[in-house]
């Protein structure tokens, strides 16, 4: 999807990722910082989508305080990304969060 790593505002926290991924990797939204804060947890989940490989997949880890990803964040990656990516559902983890895998 990107060659290069996404330069979307970090909100003065560490990034998602700071790298390219070539495989199947997890990108962890449960910090605390996206606990209080849906907007940086979805704009990580898309630049870590943008830093994904084409061929390749990430899981979206997120956090349990927003609840199910469909509620806030499937709507996004539609506008961002459309038919060139697939996403689905996997499964609430242990710990309350979601995982949604997300084929680039």
């Amino acid at each position: 999807m990107a060659d290069t790593v996404s330069d979307h505002e970090n909100h003065g926290t560490e990034p998602v990722t700071d790298q390219v991924h070539g495989s199947a990797w997890a990108a962890d939204l449960e910090r605390p910082e996206h606990a209080a804060n849906r907007e940086l947890l979805v704009e990580e989940a898309i630049t870590a989508v943008e830093n994904t490989v084409e061929g390749s997949l990430v899981q979206l880890v997120t956090h349990e305080a927003h609840g199910h990803p469909s509620a806030y964040l499937y709507e996004s990656l539609e506008e961002t990304f459309g038919d060139a990516v697939h996403w689905e559902y996997v499964c609430q983890c242990n710990c309350g969060g979601h995982i949604v895998r997300v084929e680039v």
